[in-house]
């Protein structure tokens, strides 16, 4: 008798498991995808390039990540100088908001641009559009 009280107990925990496999996918494909893409571009003063991407390199990717943010494509234009392109990845456009405000806020933050622009300030000027994917986009 206990080798099927057993028994059945392990059939019972497999079947609860893969239900909530099952219910969680289906949750999963019915919610709506709240994820937006950031696509930023920083032109920066003339000859200040290489302190940028060290500024990223070194502190700012962690510190994204840290916030929330996933960093996706980091890109320099061969066509045009002083400029820096990079995606970012975020939940929603809400999360996108707070993580924003997060590391704008970070003293790590405020350390590492204070000790990159020791020599004169990096950035000229930033733009930021918000993307969502298309139904149809080959990469989901």
């Amino acid at each position: 008798m206990r080798q099927i009280t057993t028994g059945l107990v392990v059939v019972l925990g497999l079947g609860m498991a893969f239900g909530a496999g099952w219910l969680a996918s289906a949750a999963e494909k019915a919610a709506p995808d709240e994820r937006v893409f950031e696509l930023r571009t920083y032109k920066t003063l003339p000859g200040r390039l290489g302190a940028l991407n060290d500024r990223f390199a070194n502190h700012t990717l962690k510190l994204f990540e840290k916030h929330g943010m996933k960093n996706l494509y980091y890109w320099t234009p061969s066509d045009q100088p002083e400029t820096m392109i990079y995606v970012l990845e975020h939940r929603s456009r809400a999360a996108a908001e707070e993580s924003w405000k997060g590391f704008r806020a970070d003293p790590d933050w405020h350390a590492a641009r204070d000790a990159s622009e020791q020599s004169g300030k990096i950035v000229e000027k930033v733009d930021s559009v918000y993307l969502k994917l298309t139904d149809y986009s080959p990469v989901r």
